[in-house]
């Protein structure tokens, strides 16, 4: 008993490293939660967008993504974790605000949802090797995070 609360407090942990990463630009906790391959599935936002890829890879495009990005705020909630011994999965609601500020101006977008994924026990630590979004909901400019 003990130890699934353990496991299920250390997962939910890592969604929530992974959230801090991207707000704060800080590309190594960012990468610090990912396996070495990730599988992503983001067709709920964008057609297409889905595939296997390296983690590098995958911080790399975050950080030209949120470059032109003023400011993010990611807060996930309401997890609902099933661990199977060094396995995991995760869903938890998400609201994301990107921001932009352009000649005096700022726009913004919001995006609401959920992640469900699936993490791997490496060591200590618990890894997201599959990140899927399910977008249900979007307010304000999309197109700041297309910038």
């Amino acid at each position: 008993m003990i130890r699934r609360l353990l496991d299920e407090r250390d997962v939910a942990d890592t969604l929530y490293r992974f959230a801090e990463g991207i707000d704060t630009r800080d590309w190594d906790l960012y990468r610090s939660v990912f396996t070495e391959t990730l599988v992503y599935d983001y067709t709920s936002y964008r057609a297409g967008s889905e595939g296997v890829v390296s983690a590098d890879d995958w911080v790399e495009r975050a950080r030209r993504r949120f470059s032109t990005i003023g400011a993010t705020q990611h807060t996930m909630t309401n997890p609902r974790i099933a661990v199977d011994g060094d396995r995991a999965t995760c869903s938890m609601y998400v609201e994301a605000w990107h921001s932009i500020e352009t000649d005096g101006e700022s726009a913004y977008c919001l995006l609401g949802g959920r992640y469900v994924n699936d993490l791997v026990r490496d060591g200590e630590q618990w890894r997201i090797s599959a990140l899927r979004l399910q977008v249900r909901w979007v307010r304000g400019d999309r197109s700041i995070l297309d910038r």
